[in-house]
C-alpha cells in the first residue's frame, strides 16, 4: 500500500487568529468546560511522571561565567508546554514561549508565545499559530467556568487586582457567565495600564454602569461578589504576594486566582471551599519544586499543597473543578459559602482552544499554507 507523504500545514498570524474566532469568549468558556470533563475522565496527557506537568522551563542563574547569558530578571524564562487532548479534539500540541517582564519597556508583551498543533496519529504539524491571544483567552475562560458553577447567580460586583491582559479576558469570561454584572472595581499600579483597561471596559461592556478605581487590595475584595487577582510581580518571597484577608470577603463571594496570591489564617480555615483546576497539576508542581513550593510558584493551589504537607489542611478539602462540572461533586451549596479557586494554567487548554480555532480557520479558508515536504529526504 502506498501513502501520500506530502505534508502541508498552515501558519496563523495574530490577525488570522482573530478572524478565526480566538477572541470569542463565550465559545472559549464552553470549550474549557468540555476540556475539564475530559480531564476528569482521564482522556488527556501532559508531560511529567504523572502526565500532569505544567511544562518544562529554562531558568537562568544569578551569576554566570558567560556574559551574554540572560539575567534572571522577573518572569525571565523559556518554556515548553506539551499536551494531548481526546474527546472530539483528538489532537496534540505544544505552546512555546519566552518571557521577560522588561519587555514592557520595549512596547512588547511580557510573554511572546507560539503554538504548534499536531496530528495525534502521525505527529505531523497541522498549524503553527500566534498564541498570545490563544493563551490569554483560554486563561481568562477558566475563571468563567468556575463562576458558572461556583458563583452566586445574582453576582453583580467584580473586584480586579491588576488591569492588564489577564484582567480583560477574565472579566470577559465573568460577563459571559454572570449576566447581572454591572459594577467593576479595579486596582492597578500604573496610570497607563489603568487608562487602557478603563477605555477597553467602556468600549466593550455597556452594561457595566459603575466603574471604580480603588487604591487598596482590601477595597478590591470588600463587597465584591467576584474577585480575581491578575497581577504580575517578583517571585520568591510569599510575604510580598498580595494577600486576601477573610475579614474583607463578602459572604457568598467567589474568588478566582490566576496570578500571585496569598491568604491569611482565616481564609485557610476548612469552611472556605478550596477548588483547583486540576489536582494533578499541583501534585506535579509540588514534586518538581523545592519546598516550600509557594516560594517558587506563587499560584494559590501550590500554597494549598504546602498546607497539606505541613498538616494545616487535609487533602480531602481540595476540590477539583472537573469533578464538580461532571456532577460527581456539588457546586455552590448556598448563598453564603465562600469559594476560592486556584487557576494554574495547563497546555491541554491551549490544545482545546487551538484545535477549535484551527478548525475554524480551515473551514473559513484563513491562514497561509506552508509545505514541510512532498517526500521526506530521510525516512
Amino acid at each position: 500500500m502506498s501513502y501520500d507523504t506530502k505534508i502541508d500545514f498552515i501558519y496563523l498570524s495574530e490577525q488570522d487568529m482573530i478572524r478565526a474566532g480566538v477572541t470569542d469568549m463565550p465559545q472559549c468558556v464552553d470549550a474549557m468546560e468540555e476540556m475539564f470533563g475530559l480531564l476528569y475522565q482521564g482522556d488527556y496527557r501532559m508531560a511529567g511522571p504523572n502526565s500532569d506537568s505544567h511544562g518544562a522551563a529554562i531558568s537562568f542563574p544569578e551569576n554566570s561565567p558567560f556574559p551574554d547569558m540572560p539575567k534572571p530578571t522577573a518572569d525571565r524564562r523559556f518554556m515548553a508546554m506539551p499536551a494531548y487532548l481526546g474527546g472530539r479534539f483528538k489532537s496534540a500540541g505544544m505552546k512555546w514561549y519566552g518571557s521577560n517582564i522588561e519587555n514592557r519597556e520595549k512596547g512588547l508583551p511580557r510573554s511572546i508565545l507560539m503554538f504548534c498543533l499536531n496530528d495525534a496519529d502521525t505527529g505531523a504539524p497541522l498549524a503553527f499559530m500566534s498564541a498570545n491571544l490563544l493563551s490569554a483567552y483560554r486563561t481568562g475562560a477558566i475563571p468563567g467556568v468556575g463562576a458558572r458553577h461556583l458563583a452566586r447567580k445574582d453576582s453583580k460586583v467584580v473586584g480586579i487586582l491588576g488591569p492588564g491582559v489577564m484582567a480583560k479576558t477574565t472579566l470577559a469570561a465573568f460577563m459571559a457567565t454572570c449576566p447581572n454584572i454591572d459594577t467593576v472595581k479595579v486596582k492597578g499600579r500604573g496610570q497607563k495600564s489603568l487608562d487602557a483597561f478603563l477605555s477597553w471596559l467602556a468600549e466593550t461592556f455597556a452594561q457595566v454602569t459603575t466603574v471604580e478605581v480603588v487604591d487598596s487590595i482590601e477595597a478590591v475584595v470588600r463587597d465584591s461578589d467576584l474577585v480575581t487577582f491578575c497581577n504580575s510581580g517578583a517571585v520568591g518571597d510569599p510575604s510580598t504576594y498580595p494577600k486576601i484577608q477573610r475579614a474583607w470577603v463578602k459572604p457568598g463571594a467567589f474568588l478566582a486566582m490566576p496570578a500571585l496570591c496569598d491568604i491569611d489564617d482565616g481564609m485557610e480555615q476548612p469552611d472556605i471551599r478550596k477548588v483547583v483546576d486540576n489536582t494533578g497539576l499541583y501534585d506535579a508542581w509540588y514534586h518538581e519544586l523545592p519546598k516550600p513550593a509557594h516560594v517558587h510558584v506563587p499560584i494559590l493551589g501550590v500554597k494549598f499543597m504546602d498546607m497539606i504537607a505541613d498538616g494545616t489542611m487535609s487533602r480531602d478539602q481540595l476540590e477539583d473543578i472537573g469533578k464538580i462540572i461532571s456532577g460527581d461533586a456539588v457546586g455552590r451549596q448556598n448563598d453564603d459559602e465562600i469559594i476560592i479557586m486556584s487557576v494554574g494554567g495547563m497546555p491541554v487548554e491551549d490544545v482545546a482552544w487551538g484545535t477549535i480555532v484551527y478548525r475554524n480557520a480551515i473551514e473559513r479558508g484563513i491562514g497561509t499554507k506552508l509545505n514541510l515536504w512532498d517526500v521526506p529526504v530521510l525516512r
